[in-house]
């Protein structure tokens, strides 16, 4: 499980600084998908230091619900950035027309929204295999 967890927090690290690299281009979307990243990231942390340091043998509770609860609702969560972040991905191909509110993105900014996308769908895995 270790592996896994160290995964999560790399992944979605990753997620974290390539949507922010992306100069965030649809921040309705993208705004989920960076609360979702960030919070996961730190709740994770959180949760290895705490079993890492001892604090998990002090404290009396069903570690194994626990466990289960924060790695499914991180899943339903990530599961829902990873959406929103591929349809971002897919709108940066959209040819902007005078009216439209589509956001023109670079090849880079596609690149990095794609590359968002792939570490998104991965940690969703993560959280759903632990």
């Amino acid at each position: 499980a270790l592996p896994i967890f160290c995964l999560e927090l790399v992944f979605g690290g990753l997620v974290w600084i390539l949507v922010a690299a992306s100069n965030v281009p649809v921040p309705v979307m993208q705004g989920w998908v960076m609360f979702v990243a960030v919070t996961s990231f730190f709740f994770s942390a959180l949760y290895l230091c705490a079993f890492l340091c001892g604090f998990a043998s002090r404290i009396n509770t069903n570690w194994n619900f626990v466990d289960f609860a924060y790695h499914f609702f991180a899943f339903v969560f990530y599961f829902g950035a990873f959406v929103l972040e591929a349809a971002t991905t897919s709108l940066g191909t959209l040819v902007k027309t005078q009216n439209s509110s589509v956001v023109y993105q670079t090849d880079n900014k596609i690149a990095l929204n794609v590359a968002a996308t792939i570490f998104a769908f991965a940690v969703t895995l993560c959280y759903g295999c632990s």
